[in-house]
Protein backbone atom coordinates (compact mmCIF):
# COMPACT_ATOMS: atom_id res chain seq x y z
CA UNK A 1 0.00 0.00 0.00
CA UNK A 2 1.56 3.28 -1.17
CA UNK A 3 1.79 5.96 1.49
CA UNK A 4 1.70 9.65 0.56
CA UNK A 5 2.67 12.86 2.32
CA UNK A 6 0.90 16.13 1.45
CA UNK A 7 2.48 19.39 2.60
CA UNK A 8 0.38 22.49 2.02
CA UNK A 9 1.55 26.05 1.42
CA UNK A 10 1.68 28.84 3.95
CA UNK A 11 4.90 30.86 3.73
CA UNK A 12 6.64 31.10 7.10
CA UNK A 13 3.82 29.05 8.65
CA UNK A 14 5.39 25.97 7.01
CA UNK A 15 7.84 25.81 9.92
CA UNK A 16 4.99 24.02 11.72
CA UNK A 17 5.29 21.15 9.22
CA UNK A 18 8.94 20.70 10.18
CA UNK A 19 7.94 20.18 13.81
CA UNK A 20 5.35 17.57 12.85
CA UNK A 21 7.87 15.75 10.65
CA UNK A 22 10.34 15.82 13.54
CA UNK A 23 7.71 14.26 15.78
CA UNK A 24 6.95 11.53 13.23
CA UNK A 25 10.68 10.80 12.90
CA UNK A 26 10.94 10.47 16.69
CA UNK A 27 8.02 8.01 16.79
CA UNK A 28 9.25 5.80 13.95
CA UNK A 29 12.31 3.54 14.33
CA UNK A 30 15.64 5.27 13.87
CA UNK A 31 16.46 3.02 10.91
CA UNK A 32 13.51 4.17 8.76
CA UNK A 33 14.86 5.67 5.55
CA UNK A 34 11.85 7.24 3.85
CA UNK A 35 8.37 6.42 5.20
CA UNK A 36 6.64 8.30 2.36
CA UNK A 37 7.14 6.82 -1.15
CA UNK A 38 4.90 9.57 -2.58
CA UNK A 39 5.53 13.18 -1.53
CA UNK A 40 3.58 16.24 -2.66
CA UNK A 41 4.24 19.85 -1.73
CA UNK A 42 2.91 23.25 -2.65
CA UNK A 43 4.50 26.67 -2.10
CA UNK A 44 6.55 26.58 1.13
CA UNK A 45 5.35 23.00 1.53
CA UNK A 46 7.19 22.23 -1.73
CA UNK A 47 10.43 23.37 -0.09
CA UNK A 48 9.88 20.96 2.79
CA UNK A 49 8.82 18.18 0.41
CA UNK A 50 11.94 18.44 -1.75
CA UNK A 51 14.17 18.87 1.29
CA UNK A 52 12.94 15.48 2.52
CA UNK A 53 12.88 13.69 -0.85
CA UNK A 54 16.09 15.05 -2.37
CA UNK A 55 18.52 14.04 0.35
CA UNK A 56 20.07 10.71 1.27
CA UNK A 57 20.09 9.27 4.76
CA UNK A 58 17.61 8.10 7.40
CA UNK A 59 14.36 10.03 7.78
CA UNK A 60 15.38 11.27 11.23
CA UNK A 61 18.57 12.78 9.77
CA UNK A 62 16.68 14.44 6.93
CA UNK A 63 14.20 16.08 9.29
CA UNK A 64 17.04 17.16 11.56
CA UNK A 65 18.82 18.93 8.70
CA UNK A 66 15.57 20.58 7.60
CA UNK A 67 14.92 21.75 11.14
CA UNK A 68 18.40 23.30 11.32
CA UNK A 69 17.58 25.40 8.24
CA UNK A 70 14.25 26.65 9.60
CA UNK A 71 15.49 27.31 13.15
CA UNK A 72 18.03 29.82 11.88
CA UNK A 73 16.09 31.19 8.92
CA UNK A 74 15.72 34.97 8.69
CA UNK A 75 13.69 37.15 6.37
CA UNK A 76 16.93 38.27 4.70
CA UNK A 77 17.58 34.60 3.75
CA UNK A 78 14.29 34.53 1.83
CA UNK A 79 14.00 38.01 0.30
CA UNK A 80 16.06 41.18 0.24
CA UNK A 81 15.07 43.40 3.14
CA UNK A 82 17.40 46.35 2.66
CA UNK A 83 15.78 49.70 1.90
CA UNK A 84 17.44 49.93 -1.54
CA UNK A 85 16.00 46.60 -2.70
CA UNK A 86 12.52 47.42 -1.40
CA UNK A 87 12.61 50.84 -3.07
CA UNK A 88 13.93 49.41 -6.35
CA UNK A 89 11.11 46.87 -6.54
CA UNK A 90 8.54 49.56 -5.72
CA UNK A 91 9.77 51.83 -8.51
CA UNK A 92 9.93 48.88 -10.91
CA UNK A 93 6.27 48.18 -10.18
CA UNK A 94 5.41 51.87 -10.58
CA UNK A 95 7.26 52.01 -13.91
CA UNK A 96 5.21 49.06 -15.17
CA UNK A 97 2.18 51.36 -15.22
CA UNK A 98 3.78 53.11 -18.20
CA UNK A 99 3.74 49.94 -20.32
CA UNK A 100 0.46 48.14 -19.72
CA UNK A 101 1.30 46.98 -16.20
CA UNK A 102 3.92 44.35 -16.94
CA UNK A 103 7.61 44.40 -16.07
CA UNK A 104 10.31 45.13 -18.60
CA UNK A 105 13.40 42.93 -18.26
CA UNK A 106 12.07 40.97 -15.28
CA UNK A 107 8.68 40.14 -13.72
CA UNK A 108 7.26 42.69 -11.27
CA UNK A 109 7.08 41.96 -7.54
CA UNK A 110 7.15 43.77 -4.22
CA UNK A 111 10.05 41.64 -2.93
CA UNK A 112 13.22 40.19 -4.44
CA UNK A 113 13.54 36.50 -3.45
CA UNK A 114 17.00 35.97 -4.96
CA UNK A 115 18.40 34.95 -1.52
CA UNK A 116 15.88 32.08 -1.35
CA UNK A 117 16.93 30.78 -4.76
CA UNK A 118 20.61 30.87 -3.79
CA UNK A 119 19.94 29.03 -0.52
CA UNK A 120 17.80 26.32 -2.14
CA UNK A 121 20.27 25.77 -4.98
CA UNK A 122 22.87 24.88 -2.34
CA UNK A 123 20.58 22.82 -0.10
CA UNK A 124 18.21 20.79 -2.29
CA UNK A 125 19.98 17.92 -4.09
CA UNK A 126 17.84 17.59 -7.22
CA UNK A 127 20.23 15.00 -8.71
CA UNK A 128 19.39 12.60 -5.88
CA UNK A 129 15.72 12.38 -6.93
CA UNK A 130 16.47 10.10 -9.87
CA UNK A 131 18.67 7.93 -7.65
CA UNK A 132 15.90 7.59 -5.05
CA UNK A 133 13.35 6.72 -7.73
CA UNK A 134 15.71 4.22 -9.32
CA UNK A 135 16.40 2.32 -6.09
CA UNK A 136 12.70 2.22 -5.15
CA UNK A 137 13.02 4.50 -2.13
CA UNK A 138 10.78 7.07 -3.83
CA UNK A 139 7.83 6.44 -6.15
CA UNK A 140 7.12 10.07 -6.99
CA UNK A 141 7.77 13.64 -5.86
CA UNK A 142 5.42 16.41 -6.98
CA UNK A 143 5.23 20.17 -6.61
CA UNK A 144 2.41 22.36 -7.90
CA UNK A 145 2.44 25.78 -9.56
CA UNK A 146 -0.10 28.03 -11.27
CA UNK A 147 0.08 28.90 -14.96
CA UNK A 148 -0.52 32.61 -15.49
CA UNK A 149 -1.42 31.91 -19.12
CA UNK A 150 -4.11 29.27 -18.62
CA UNK A 151 -5.00 29.72 -14.96
CA UNK A 152 -4.53 25.97 -14.50
CA UNK A 153 -3.00 24.32 -11.48
CA UNK A 154 -0.05 22.37 -12.89
CA UNK A 155 1.56 19.61 -10.85
CA UNK A 156 5.12 18.95 -12.01
CA UNK A 157 6.24 15.52 -10.90
CA UNK A 158 9.16 13.16 -11.21
CA UNK A 159 8.43 9.51 -10.66
CA UNK A 160 8.52 5.88 -11.70
CA UNK A 161 7.62 4.87 -15.26
CA UNK A 162 4.26 3.44 -14.18
CA UNK A 163 3.03 6.90 -13.13
CA UNK A 164 1.61 8.93 -16.00
CA UNK A 165 0.54 12.51 -16.61
CA UNK A 166 -3.12 13.50 -16.15
CA UNK A 167 -5.48 16.22 -17.31
CA UNK A 168 -8.59 17.29 -15.40
CA UNK A 169 -10.73 20.43 -15.21
CA UNK A 170 -8.43 23.38 -14.39
CA UNK A 171 -5.63 21.08 -13.28
CA UNK A 172 -3.11 18.78 -14.86
CA UNK A 173 -0.10 16.70 -13.96
CA UNK A 174 3.05 16.97 -16.05
CA UNK A 175 5.90 14.50 -15.78
CA UNK A 176 9.29 16.19 -15.93
CA UNK A 177 12.69 16.42 -14.31
CA UNK A 178 12.32 18.81 -11.39
CA UNK A 179 14.65 21.80 -11.12
CA UNK A 180 15.15 24.88 -8.98
CA UNK A 181 12.88 26.80 -11.38
CA UNK A 182 9.94 24.51 -10.63
CA UNK A 183 10.48 25.01 -6.91
CA UNK A 184 10.80 28.79 -7.20
CA UNK A 185 7.63 28.91 -9.30
CA UNK A 186 5.69 26.99 -6.67
CA UNK A 187 6.78 29.46 -3.97
CA UNK A 188 6.21 32.67 -5.97
CA UNK A 189 3.34 34.31 -4.06
CA UNK A 190 1.61 36.61 -6.58
CA UNK A 191 2.66 40.28 -6.31
CA UNK A 192 5.06 39.53 -3.44
CA UNK A 193 7.53 37.36 -5.38
CA UNK A 194 8.29 37.40 -9.13
CA UNK A 195 6.71 34.89 -11.52
CA UNK A 196 9.06 32.25 -12.91
CA UNK A 197 9.39 31.35 -16.59
CA UNK A 198 9.00 27.64 -17.29
CA UNK A 199 8.63 25.92 -20.66
CA UNK A 200 7.76 29.16 -22.41
CA UNK A 201 5.18 30.36 -19.87
CA UNK A 202 5.12 32.12 -16.52
CA UNK A 203 4.15 30.35 -13.32
CA UNK A 204 3.37 31.46 -9.77
CA UNK A 205 2.53 30.07 -6.35
CA UNK A 206 0.96 26.63 -6.59
CA UNK A 207 -1.61 27.27 -3.86
CA UNK A 208 -3.39 29.77 -6.11
CA UNK A 209 -6.07 28.07 -8.24
CA UNK A 210 -5.29 24.70 -6.65
CA UNK A 211 -8.84 23.48 -6.18
CA UNK A 212 -7.89 19.89 -5.31
CA UNK A 213 -4.59 19.93 -3.37
CA UNK A 214 -4.95 16.29 -2.30
CA UNK A 215 -5.59 14.94 -5.82
CA UNK A 216 -1.96 14.83 -7.08
CA UNK A 217 -1.06 12.23 -4.44
CA UNK A 218 -4.10 10.14 -5.41
CA UNK A 219 -3.28 10.40 -9.12
CA UNK A 220 0.19 9.05 -8.38
CA UNK A 221 -1.20 6.03 -6.55
CA UNK A 222 -1.30 6.94 -2.85
CA UNK A 223 -3.68 4.75 -0.82
CA UNK A 224 -2.75 6.26 2.54
CA UNK A 225 -2.35 10.00 3.09
CA UNK A 226 -0.75 12.00 5.84
CA UNK A 227 -1.66 15.67 5.44
CA UNK A 228 0.08 18.43 7.39
CA UNK A 229 -1.80 21.73 7.26
CA UNK A 230 -0.99 25.15 8.67
CA UNK A 231 -4.46 26.26 9.78
CA UNK A 232 -6.05 25.84 13.17
CA UNK A 233 -9.58 26.46 11.85
CA UNK A 234 -10.72 22.98 12.80
CA UNK A 235 -9.89 23.57 16.47
CA UNK A 236 -11.52 27.01 16.76
CA UNK A 237 -15.10 27.74 17.71
CA UNK A 238 -17.17 29.16 14.90
CA UNK A 239 -17.19 32.60 16.49
CA UNK A 240 -15.57 35.43 14.57
CA UNK A 241 -14.51 38.55 16.51
CA UNK A 242 -16.52 41.64 15.73
CA UNK A 243 -14.71 44.35 13.74
CA UNK A 244 -14.58 47.77 15.34
CA UNK A 245 -13.43 49.33 12.07
CA UNK A 246 -13.46 48.57 8.37
CA UNK A 247 -10.95 45.88 7.34
CA UNK A 248 -7.38 47.03 6.85
CA UNK A 249 -5.36 46.26 3.73
CA UNK A 250 -3.44 43.58 5.64
CA UNK A 251 -6.64 42.01 6.90
CA UNK A 252 -7.96 41.79 3.35
CA UNK A 253 -4.63 40.31 2.21
CA UNK A 254 -4.75 37.83 5.09
CA UNK A 255 -8.12 36.50 3.96
CA UNK A 256 -6.84 36.24 0.38
CA UNK A 257 -3.78 34.31 1.55
CA UNK A 258 -5.94 32.04 3.74
CA UNK A 259 -8.24 31.39 0.81
CA UNK A 260 -5.30 30.28 -1.34
CA UNK A 261 -3.19 28.43 1.22
CA UNK A 262 -5.70 26.97 3.67
CA UNK A 263 -9.32 26.80 2.53
CA UNK A 264 -8.81 24.50 -0.46
CA UNK A 265 -7.08 21.70 1.45
CA UNK A 266 -9.69 21.79 4.23
CA UNK A 267 -12.50 21.60 1.69
CA UNK A 268 -10.76 18.83 -0.26
CA UNK A 269 -10.23 16.88 2.96
CA UNK A 270 -13.94 17.09 3.77
CA UNK A 271 -14.77 15.80 0.29
CA UNK A 272 -12.34 12.89 0.63
CA UNK A 273 -13.81 11.88 3.98
CA UNK A 274 -17.31 11.94 2.48
CA UNK A 275 -16.13 9.73 -0.38
CA UNK A 276 -14.54 7.37 2.14
CA UNK A 277 -17.87 7.04 3.97
CA UNK A 278 -19.62 6.32 0.67
CA UNK A 279 -17.01 3.76 -0.39
CA UNK A 280 -17.29 1.95 2.94
CA UNK A 281 -21.04 1.31 2.64
CA UNK A 282 -21.11 0.11 -0.98
CA UNK A 283 -20.60 -3.69 -1.15
CA UNK A 284 -17.60 -4.83 -3.18
CA UNK A 285 -19.87 -7.11 -5.22
CA UNK A 286 -21.92 -4.08 -6.31
CA UNK A 287 -18.74 -2.27 -7.37
CA UNK A 288 -17.57 -5.31 -9.34
CA UNK A 289 -20.93 -5.84 -11.06
CA UNK A 290 -21.05 -2.20 -12.19
CA UNK A 291 -17.42 -1.86 -13.22
CA UNK A 292 -16.62 0.65 -10.46
CA UNK A 293 -12.86 0.34 -10.02
CA UNK A 294 -11.87 3.73 -8.64
CA UNK A 295 -14.14 4.12 -5.61
CA UNK A 296 -11.97 2.94 -2.75
CA UNK A 297 -11.49 4.34 0.73
CA UNK A 298 -8.23 6.21 1.33
CA UNK A 299 -6.82 6.12 4.84
CA UNK A 300 -6.21 9.71 5.96
CA UNK A 301 -4.40 11.23 8.91
CA UNK A 302 -4.47 15.01 9.11
CA UNK A 303 -2.41 17.06 11.57
CA UNK A 304 -2.97 20.80 12.00
CA UNK A 305 -1.98 23.43 14.59
CA UNK A 306 -3.71 23.16 17.95
CA UNK A 307 -3.02 26.84 18.65
CA UNK A 308 -3.69 30.02 16.69
CA UNK A 309 -0.73 30.81 14.44
CA UNK A 310 -2.06 34.36 14.06
CA UNK A 311 -1.72 34.93 17.81
CA UNK A 312 1.79 33.49 17.80
CA UNK A 313 2.65 35.86 14.93
CA UNK A 314 1.49 38.84 16.99
CA UNK A 315 4.21 38.03 19.53
CA UNK A 316 6.98 37.95 16.90
CA UNK A 317 6.25 40.68 14.36
CA UNK A 318 8.82 42.87 16.13
CA UNK A 319 11.56 40.46 14.95
CA UNK A 320 11.13 41.50 11.30
CA UNK A 321 13.58 43.93 9.65
CA UNK A 322 12.69 47.59 10.12
CA UNK A 323 11.80 48.22 6.47
CA UNK A 324 9.30 45.37 6.32
CA UNK A 325 7.97 46.05 9.81
CA UNK A 326 7.18 49.64 8.79
CA UNK A 327 5.44 48.48 5.62
CA UNK A 328 3.32 45.95 7.52
CA UNK A 329 2.39 48.52 10.14
CA UNK A 330 1.26 50.97 7.44
CA UNK A 331 -1.09 48.41 5.88
CA UNK A 332 -2.49 47.24 9.22
CA UNK A 333 -0.61 43.99 9.83
CA UNK A 334 -0.92 44.44 13.59
CA UNK A 335 -3.26 43.17 16.30
CA UNK A 336 -5.06 46.53 16.23
CA UNK A 337 -5.30 46.52 12.43
CA UNK A 338 -6.48 42.90 12.39
CA UNK A 339 -3.91 41.85 9.80
CA UNK A 340 -1.49 39.62 11.69
CA UNK A 341 -2.57 36.68 9.52
CA UNK A 342 -0.95 38.35 6.48
CA UNK A 343 2.21 39.07 8.46
CA UNK A 344 2.49 35.42 9.53
CA UNK A 345 3.18 34.36 5.93
CA UNK A 346 6.27 36.61 5.76
CA UNK A 347 7.56 36.10 9.31
CA UNK A 348 10.71 34.17 8.45
CA UNK A 349 12.48 34.83 11.75
CA UNK A 350 14.01 32.37 14.28
CA UNK A 351 11.68 33.19 17.18
CA UNK A 352 8.54 32.55 15.15
CA UNK A 353 9.92 29.50 13.33
CA UNK A 354 11.13 27.85 16.54
CA UNK A 355 7.77 28.42 18.23
CA UNK A 356 5.97 26.76 15.30
CA UNK A 357 8.45 23.86 15.19
CA UNK A 358 7.85 23.26 18.91
CA UNK A 359 4.09 23.40 18.36
CA UNK A 360 4.29 20.95 15.46
CA UNK A 361 6.40 18.55 17.51
CA UNK A 362 3.95 18.75 20.42
CA UNK A 363 0.93 18.17 18.15
CA UNK A 364 2.59 15.16 16.52
CA UNK A 365 3.51 13.55 19.83
CA UNK A 366 -0.04 14.18 21.06
CA UNK A 367 -1.20 11.98 18.17
CA UNK A 368 1.42 9.28 18.70
CA UNK A 369 -1.15 6.47 18.82
CA UNK A 370 -2.79 7.63 15.58
CA UNK A 371 0.62 7.96 13.90
CA UNK A 372 1.65 4.46 15.03
CA UNK A 373 -1.64 3.07 13.69
CA UNK A 374 -1.06 4.88 10.39
CA UNK A 375 2.38 3.31 10.02
CA UNK A 376 1.33 -0.01 11.62
CA UNK A 377 3.96 0.54 14.30
CA UNK A 378 3.70 -0.98 17.76
CA UNK A 379 4.69 1.07 20.79
CA UNK A 380 8.02 0.08 22.25
CA UNK A 381 11.09 1.45 24.03
CA UNK A 382 12.48 4.80 22.79
CA UNK A 383 14.59 4.45 19.66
Amino acid sequence: MSRGLVLTGGGARAAYQVGVLKGIAAILPRTVYNPFPIICGTSAGAINALSIAARAGPFRLRTSKLEAIWRNLRASDVYRTDALAVATNFFHMAASLLHSGYGIGRPISLLDNTPLREMLENYVKFDYLETAIGNGELEAIAISAMSYASGQSVTFFQGQQSIHSWNRARRRGEKTELTIDHLMASTAIPSLFPAVQLQGGYFGDGAVRQLKPISPALHMGAEQLLIIGVSNNATLANKAPQLEHSPSIAQIMGHMFNSAFIDAVESDLETLRSINRLASVIPQSLKDNNGITDLNAVEVLSISPSQSIDRIAEEHIHELPRSLKLFLKLIGATAQGGGTSAASYLLFEPGFSRKLIALGLSDALAQEDAIRDFFDQQAGPPQ
